[in-house]
């Protein structure tokens, strides 16, 4: 209806104004959200990141217990290659531009809008996060709540960019992080050890791992596209010039495994190559990958409200933490193209036409 598409415009619009990489405290987004929430139950679960940062995570619930979840994150990536104002909405031919527009402030406004809309005796819960771009430590958080956790939930929708179709699995990662060490010196004078002729002989190891991830039709996933396992590379030394021998280099690597491929082999390759090479390996790794059957009644529930086919998604969202709470099924408005781009966006329609399909699946849940 239009006064839903105007609702949620301005909420999107407002979300998106309000500066919340990971980096960041969202303590400032999620009073805006709370601000909406009149009338709704709000559990507050406040705690610090790795870096001391206060963040917070919301579950709001009305009506009965026992009904169906939307869930979304209040956190951004990073500002990288935007020359436009990142946090500067702009509404341009139905379009809506800005950091966090698609991923995922715009389907936030949408579970919002489409929540306070129900009927005062249908069960509602939103589960708004934080942390979801790094260490899915707002997910964790709500998993572990006792009032998520009271509430009986059927099913989570997490509300991620998939085109309104239904996601019925995705990928998770590990994410390894691999440091040399060295002792900085002017390179001139020879007495530096660099930490990258350390660190090289375990990226050797890794370019081999990567192309048998690429090759070897063992890890490969048909339900997935691309069937093959991401295994990308990132090197950072830290800064250092050209003419000094350095001290730290580190290497590190997310790996995104489907649910149904034994990886054993590829993660005993990583843990040996390190080994051998004298860097020092450590892990961070998200919830097993979730994966729901096609016949699982919240998938059935997917296709029926959209009438479109289930499929799996290649990359990871709050669901490989939340399954821990209830079954979870990826469903949300405007594409991932545009995400982690510096021209992310989302047409305004596709925020709008998302409100009446969480309905349906609220409402499903009575």
């Amino acid at each position: 209806m239009p006064d839903d598409a105007a609702a949620v415009l301005r909420l999107a619009a407002d979300l998106v104004a309000i500066d919340s990489r990971s980096s960041l405290s969202n303590l400032p987004v999620a009073d805006r959200i709370e601000a909406e929430l009149t009338g709704f139950e709000i559990e507050r679960v406040d705690y610090a990141d790795a870096n001391g940062v206060a963040k917070r995570v919301l579950v709001a619930h009305r009506g009965p217990k026992g009904g169906y979840a939307l869930s979304g994150h209040m956190d951004t990536v990073p500002e990288t290659g935007w020359t436009d104002p990142p946090w500067t909405p702009r509404v341009a031919d139905g379009v809506l531009h800005g950091l966090g527009s698609v991923d995922m402030k715009g389907p936030v406004a949408a579970c919002i809008v489409a929540a306070r809309g129900m009927a005062a005796d249908a069960p509602v819960t939103l589960l708004l996060t934080t942390d979801e771009e790094t260490s899915k430590q707002g997910a964790r958080a709500v998993a572990a709540s006792d009032y998520a956790r009271s509430l009986g939930l059927k099913g989570i929708v997490v509300a991620e960019p998939t085109g309104l179709s239904p996601v019925r699995g995705h990928r998770s990662h590990i994410e390894y992080t691999a440091v040399a060490s060295g002792v900085q010196a002017h390179s001139s004078t020879g007495q530096g050890t660099n930490a990258n002729w350390s660190l090289i002989p375990f990226l050797t190891e890794m370019k081999t791992v990567f192309e048998r991830l690429r090759h070897d039709p063992a890890f490969h996933d048909a339900a997935y596209d691309p069937p093959f396992s991401d295994f990308n590379l990132v090197i950072d030394n830290h800064g250092t010039a050209v003419n000094v021998t350095v001290a730290r280099a580190t290497a590190r690597i997310k790996f995104r495994r489907s649910r149904n491929i034994d990886y054993a082999d590829i993660e005993a390759a990583v843990k040996e190559a390190a080994s051998r090479a004298g860097v020092v390996l450590t892990e961070k790794r998200e919830g097993t990958p979730p994966e729901l059957p096609a016949d699982h009644p919240l998938i059935a529930l997917g296709v029926a409200a959209t009438g479109q086919a289930a499929r799996t998604a290649p990359y990871g969202t709050d669901a490989s933490e939340l399954q821990e709470l209830a079954p979870c099924m990826v469903l949300g408005p405007g594409g991932i193209g545009t995400a982690h781009t510096p021209h992310e966006c989302v047409a305004v329609a596709d925020l709008a036409a998302a409100i009446p399909l969480f309905r349906r699946i609220l409402a499903a849940g009575s």
